[in-house]
């Protein structure tokens, strides 16, 4: 053939001179004979494929291979295939239908199809006989595809007289009407319908017929009479054999009479069966019905069954089935119609003895505790057989021991010495079929081991009931020879694991291999022992072992189930067991292992054999080899950033040490942070200034104490693997080495936390400083020269200091040459004010105390110029001034502290002592004074009152710059001293200490 698809492709089907013709795509259906070659003539022949797919759709060719010289015609043709879909459906209700004769009949079929080409159905009905299936259908009426109406050979007549109709009452529906039902009607009727199509050369062909569900139809006959007829399958036996009689009653509606019928064998009754189906047997039949050799029964309605299980040769002879009809009539009355059948000669031979026997068995070497099981296979056709069993230590052994036999009616009896054996059911005996019989010894012992005899007997019965007695016509035995294996010889048990060394959360799994296999009447109990690595390997908080003592884990006992020990590995919830199909590999899997389950394990197997009075005993113990299992922490890959720094900073700054987690672990690591200091290079101990637990508690060391830095220090968390240590407000005595100490925790599987490394961070030299000192006071000197009574004026500049929150305290000092001696000099303490605003705070001592009457007069004009001002100066005010300058700054504890002092230039101050004159004597003596120029020089006398007039007026004005009480001001921004050469000057001014602007 060729596809549509590839023209071109050449698809070999079938050949009849080549087998191996097909192809790979045909081939399997040639070989199944689904597609096959079909010679018509000697030169037609036809291809036959049974079932078409749609892929067998192309063009086929036909070809014959030329054998003579020269072509003498077509030696190919070609044809193309179309395969349609089978998209026919037939439809029709299954059901039972009970009519009598005479009614009418109506059945529905449904037919449809969606095929795209252009076809015809035809739709039949069919009746088909349910007592003869071989037989083929009977046609009833059916629709061609040319839509003729065509009627089976029985059903022409009916269908011309209007009994027999076809309605089709929709596009799909198809209705079968029948009247007046003859019995005849009664069977399966069903609906067949087919697809045709027409081909090129206009012939039609049906692509496919479809069946519906079939309908019962049952029809009361208004006949009575019956027919009865009695089968077999043979009628020539041998003695033993089973003979099977049936008698079948052929009549119509045979489930709605009364039959009654009866066996009869040489003129004696054997069996009556009424229409109840109960028998009544004959006298002779009793005792056999009773022993099973002989079955009387109503298969069914119609028929009747009569089986004897073992022939007898006075079984034979002749046999009727009589069958009484009881009808009841209009009257009341009972009329009873009788037939017997014709009579059936059965011939029953004599049996004669070809017994054979064979012994197998299941291993001739077992296991202890295993089964020995035997098979003995007895070949016979004649009667009866009894079996012996018999055991004896060696072959040629003169005293053999009955095991167990069991007699031809199949009653088993167990030898003198296996009695109790056999009723605890160590030994037992089984007909698997008709000619095989098996000896099982359950729980086999090294004693069971020897030569095992299967003796089977054959007999006959001799005489009859109730004479009746048994014959042995013949005998045959079989041997075999068993060894029985004892157990402990093959009994091993050993432990391994592939993970001897495991992580913290990693799993492990124990084996035990138990050798020999498996067996339930010799089972083993596993116990799985656990001797901790230390005290403490249970974990916090647990109760681990002792050193040196195994504990039981867990146990499997030999019944099969787990008893657990009072040592749990991970709580019991992370350690599971379990053991092989065939009960030789017992594991033991711990997940997520922890501390608890670090240590030495050892399975040990216990062998139990169970006895058959269902008791235990030892048979051998073993104990495996030892395995330690090791549970190590992971290996840590914490790691801090080492990197060194310096840092400087100022007093009452903050400080900020970072300590970044460069590396760890596992995501779920905590980490704890230990902040330490060292003061000084070369200190014996580093301080630990603050500790952050993995819960983020506080918890201060001894130095953060002794340095009261509690208030100052603060620890962060910037992220999850950055933390800062903060010191606020430093102090120089915060100068030191800092650095963190990482501690990274992680949870074991018992979910105790522990400590799995350390590391420490670069070192942060931190220096904190005070500020740098700028302090300058103005160092140049200068010449001073005042007469006597006038006024000193002494400035102190500071040009720089080094803080702008610095406060100062400022003093003058002098120094005078000592009197006695010029060279040396005396330094004195002339004014002081603190950087407090205290005068006289503690610098130094003036030798002048501050009040009313004080001469000096301090004022600070700007920020960084202060100046003293001595009034009424005095010889004795002679000398060498300069200033002291003292800085200070208030540091982060609010103490004050002296950061730098300075001294000013020198000022060299001369204080000109005045002449006694004329003028002083005579201005010193009120009453001179006015005796001498008041009365001679009266007119210059009135000159002089009025220039005093306008100096008193002066006067006055100056004195409303004093204080309310008449004291002088202290503090004046510009001092006015005013000079007099005459007596009326006013008095000095006086010193009044008061606050610094």
């Amino acid at each position: 053939m060729y596809l549509t698809s590839v023209p071109d492709r050449e698809i070999r089907i079938v050949s009849t001179a080549q087998s191996n013709y097909a192809y790979a795509v045909y081939a399997q259906r040639v070989n199944s004979k689904e597609i096959w070659v079909e010679r018509l003539t000697r030169d037609s022949a036809l291809l036959h494929i049974t079932k078409v797919q749609a892929r067998d759709q192309g063009l086929f060719e036909c070809y014959t291979p030329n054998t003579d010289g020269q072509y003498l015609g077509s030696y190919s043709a070609r044809t193309n295939l179309t395969v349609i879909p089978d998209s026919l459906t037939v439809t029709a209700p299954p059901q039972t239908l009970s009519q009598v004769e005479g009614d009418t009949l109506q059945l529905s079929c449904e037919v449809s199809r969606t095929t795209e080409q252009h076809t015809h159905l035809s739709v039949g009905w069919y009746l088909r006989s349910p007592e003869d299936a071989v037989a083929p259908p009977l046609e009833i009426l059916t629709l061609s595809r040319d839509f003729v109406l065509r009627a089976g050979g029985p059903y022409k007549q009916r269908m011309t007289s209007g009994d027999l109709r076809l309605d089709k009452t929709s596009a799909t529906s198809y209705r079968l009407t029948i009247h007046r039902l003859q019995p005849a009607d009664q069977g399966l009727l069903y609906c067949q319908a087919a697809e045709w199509i027409q081909d090129p050369d206009r012939s039609w062909f049906a692509m496919t017929r479809k069946q519906a569900d079939k309908t019962q139809l049952r029809i009361q006959p208004t006949d009575r009479d019956f027919s009865i007829q009695v089968s077999t399958e043979r009628r020539s036996f041998t003695a033993g054999e089973p003979l099977e009689l049936r008698c079948t009653i052929d009549a119509q509606s045979v489930p709605e009479r009364f039959f009654s019928v009866s066996w009869v064998f040489s003129s004696s009754s054997v069996a009556v069966i009424g229409p109840s189906a109960v028998p009544v047997l004959g006298p002779d039949y009793v005792a056999r019905e009773a022993a099973g050799h002989m079955t009387v029964r109503k298969e069914s309605p119609a028929v009747h069954l009569l089986k004897l299980q073992r022939l007898r040769p006075e079984d034979a002879g002749k046999y009727i089935c009589r069958v009484t009809e009881r009808e009841k009539t209009p009257t009341g009355d009972f009329i009873d119609r009788s037939k017997r059948s014709r009579n059936v000669q059965i011939t029953v031979q004599p049996i004669k003895s070809n017994v054979t026997v064979s012994l197998s068995s299941n291993s001739s070497e077992v296991q202890e505790g295993d089964v020995v099981q035997l098979t003995c296979s007895i070949h016979s056709t004649s009667g009866p057989l009894s079996v012996a069993w018999q055991w004896s230590e060696k072959q040629g052994s003169t005293s053999p021991q009955d095991l167990v036999s069991v007699d031809r009616d199949g009653t088993v009896r167990p030898g003198p010495g296996y009695r109790e054996r056999s009723s605890y059911g160590e030994i037992r005996v089984e007909r698997v079929r008709e000619d095989i019989y098996t000896l099982s010894l359950y729980n086999a012992l090294p004693g069971d081991g020897g030569l095992y005899r299967c003796t089977a007997t054959e007999w006959v019965e001799a005489g009859t009931e109730p004479e009746q007695s048994w014959e042995i016509i013949g005998e045959k035995s079989a041997t075999k020879t068993i060894t029985v294996k004892t157990v402990e010889s093959s009994f091993v048990v050993s432990a391994s694991s592939r993970t001897p060394s495991v992580i913290f959360g990693d799993s492990f799994d124990l084996q035990c291999l138990v050798k020999p296999r498996h067996n339930p009447r010799v089972p083993a109990s596993v116990t799985w022992r656990f001797m901790p690595t230390s005290s403490g390997s249970a974990g916090e908080g647990g109760e681990g072992g002792t050193v040196g003592e195994f504990r039981d884990l867990v146990t499997f006992t030999r019944e099969g189930t787990l008893q657990w020990g009072e040592q749990l590995l991970g709580q019991g919830t992370r350690t599971t067991v379990d053991r092989s199909h065939a009960n030789t590999n017992f594991r033991l899997s711990v997940t997520r292992a922890g501390r608890r389950e670090a240590g030495t394990y050892q399975c040990s197997a216990l062998l139990w054999r169970r006895n058959y009075d269902n008791t235990w005993s030892k048979v051998a113990s073993r104990t495996s080899n030892l395995l330690g299992i090791s549970v190590l922490q992971p290996v840590s890959k914490l790691r801090v950033q080492k990197t060194n720094q310096s840092l400087v900073y100022l007093e009452d700054s903050r400080v900020r040490v970072n300590c970044s987690v460069a590396s760890q672990t596992s995501q779920d690591s905590q980490h704890a942070v230990l902040w330490y200091v060292r003061r000084a290079e070369g200190a014996e101990a580093d301080e630990l200034l603050l500790r952050i637990e993995r819960s983020g508690a506080f918890e201060y060391g001894a130095y953060a104490d002794e340095e009261r830095l509690r208030r100052r220090v603060q620890a962060e968390r910037l992220s999850p693997r950055l933390y800062a240590l903060t010191l606020n407000r430093a102090e120089s005595s915060d100068s030191g080495t800092y650095y963190c100490l990482v501690e990274e925790w992680l949870t074991d599987p018992d979910g105790a936390w522990y400590r799995l490394a350390r590391d420490s961070s670069g070192f942060t030299q931190v220096l904190v400083r005070q500020p740098e000192v700028r302090l300058q006071v103005e160092e140049s000197e200068s010449n001073i020269t005042v007469s006597q009574s006038g006024s000193i004026r002494l400035g102190c500049s500071i040009p720089s200091q080094s803080s702008r929150d610095s406060r100062f305290s400022v003093s003058w000092y002098v120094e005078r040459p000592e009197e006695e001696d010029e060279e040396e000099e005396d330094q004195l303490c002339v004014f002081s004010i603190g950087h407090d605003a205290v005068f006289g705070n503690g610098n130094c001592s003036p030798t002048e105390e501050a009040g009313p009457n004080s001469r000096l007069q301090f004022e600070r004009t700007t920020s960084d110029l202060y100046s003293l001002t001595i009034q009424g100066a005095r010889p004795a005010d002679t000398g060498r001034y300069y200033c002291h300058v003292e800085e200070w700054l208030l540091n982060p504890r609010n103490a004050w502290y002296r950061l730098a002092t300075n001294n000013s230039g020198v000022t060299i101050v001369t204080v000109i002592q005045q002449v006694s004159t004329l003028q002083s004597v005579v201005c010193s003596n009120d009453s001179l004074f006015y005796f001498i120029f008041f009365y001679p020089f009266p007119i210059f006398g009135i000159l002089l009152i009025a220039v005093l007039l306008v100096r008193y007026k002066s006067r006055s004005h100056s004195k409303s710059q004093e204080g309310k009480n008449g004291a002088p001001l202290l503090w004046i921004k510009e001092p006015h001293l005013s000079y007099s050469p005459t007596c009326l000057d006013p008095p000095a001014l006086s010193l009044h200490p008061g606050s610094v602007e």
